[in-house]
């Protein structure tokens, strides 16, 4: 949503299939390395007001982008009334920071719905959400239902409205989450995501060279991925498709032919039944809290008084692999940055270890796929890889179900941990 050239792009994909009648757009973006998102304009904009600094300038760049698109369309929106009446509410301070930002995507979807022939459905006319920042998912279902009208409709994404009337964003990012409403509140047959990309890689394409797409992924593999570090879709995305059993299919827009990578929650056949492992991902800077004491497999209520102290910090725990009598804890090592050694006291006096050691600049790997349930020797083919390459292996975690192996390395070791699963078993 750039520019006039993507808009053009865009049309031509929706008009190419029938089929597509709702249509949720995002703010525009970047169109060259040096430029800008409006988004992150907007916030600036915010910014300067709140410190009492004009910020006619940066208004005036958000501003000129849209009509310039909007000219480039050859369409007649009156859009400079819009905008003017934005500048007097933002310089008389009536407007909030969360509507401020949520004009990028509502200026987006006015020029879309103008060049589709589509009607203009504001989000703030079905998006409802709760004073505790959820999304009332019953009450916006019914009120995009009866917007609807058997025409085509353009909505913005990422934001809705509060029962006070007040507009609330989503997180950034979170134009993919109202898509993911939009087709649960319409039973849609697919969710088409598009993007700037073809679908889901089977790992980070800063790490390795050209990495495959993936072609299928399930809900629980797409879920794995994510929480391990992948960079896929908004967290807040997967779960009102999810319920109503809609298959996503991530696209590319600027290469329309591609198929993407299409998730359900579940595949009758794989369309490429040798390959075992469906991603590798993961992340770095982690901290590792183990402690040993004999007798503990044989003492009730260990790991529940340790995992209470983490919860008393309001401490997020990743992992927690254990053995007979010793534990430990995997968490982010920022997260325990201003609290560790009151952690440490509090778990030395609860369970009074024989030792209790902090192991930091670990990195946690993950190899997630389906595939490798029920299937001999994947782990040691995974470890034997990696013990060939050098990489030590800290930690070693997989659930029953089998649906991933995740191991902790040095962070010094992360990348070549990736590559080395990579070229190991993606090809």
């Amino acid at each position: 949503m750039a520019d006039a050239g993507q808009y053009r792009k865009v049309r031509d994909i929706i008009l190419a299939d029938p089929a597509r009648r709702v249509v949720v757009v995002s703010a525009a973006g970047k169109r060259n390395k040096k430029d800008n998102k409006i988004t992150d304009l907007l916030y600036l904009c915010y910014a300067h007001q709140q410190y009492g600094v004009d910020c006619s300038g940066v208004f005036t760049q958000i501003s000129s982008r849209y009509l310039e698109i909007r000219d480039q369309l050859g369409l007649s929106l009156p859009l400079e009334r819009d905008f003017a009446e934005l500048k007097r509410r933002l310089d008389d301070r009536a407007v909030t920071q969360d509507e401020l930002v949520s004009r990028g995507e509502y200026f987006s979807a006015k020029l879309m719905a103008a060049y589709l022939g589509f009607e203009f459905v504001d989000a703030v006319d079905w998006v409802k959400f709760q004073f505790d920042g959820t999304v009332d998912q019953p009450a916006s279902y019914e009120a995009l239902r009866q917007q609807v009208r058997g025409s085509g409709i353009v909505t913005p994404g990422f934001y809705g409205l509060l029962p006070d009337g007040h507009i609330r964003t989503f997180s950034r990012g979170g134009s993919d989450i109202t898509g993911a409403l939009a087709a649960a509140a319409l039973e849609a047959d697919l969710y088409e995501n598009w993007t700037d990309v073809s679908g889901i890689l089977m790992a980070d394409p800063r790490i390795v060279d050209n990495p495959e797409p993936i072609p299928e992924v399930t809900y629980d593999e797409l879920r794995e991925l994510s929480y391990a570090g992948a960079q896929v879709l908004h967290e807040g995305t997967i779960f009102p498709v999810r319920e109503k059993n809609i298959p996503l299919n991530i696209r590319n827009t600027n290469a329309p032919e591609d198929p993407g990578t299409m998730i359900q929650e579940r595949f009758d056949t794989d369309s490429d039944p040798h390959r075992f492992i469906t991603g590798i991902t993961g992340k770095k800077d982690f901290s590792i809290v183990s402690l040993s004491k004999r007798g503990m497999g044989n003492e009730v209520g260990v790991l529940r008084k340790v995992l209470t102290v983490f919860e008393r910090h309001n401490i997020s725990v990743d992992h927690s692999p254990n053995g007979i009598d010793n534990v430990s804890i995997v968490v982010s090592t920022e997260s325990v940055a201003k609290s560790l050694y009151t952690i440490l006291g509090e778990i030395q006096q609860e369970v009074q270890p024989d030792s209790l050691e902090v192991y930091d600049q670990v990195a946690i790997v993950a190899a997630v796929g389906r595939r490798m349930a029920c299937r001999p020797g994947i782990s040691g083919k995974v470890f034997a890889a990696l013990g060939e390459a050098g990489i030590n292996i800290r930690l070693i975690n997989q659930g029953p179900d089998e649906l991933n192996i995740i191991f902790g390395v040095d962070n010094r070791d992360f990348a070549a941990a990736i590559r080395v699963l990579y070229e190991s078993f993606a090809k």
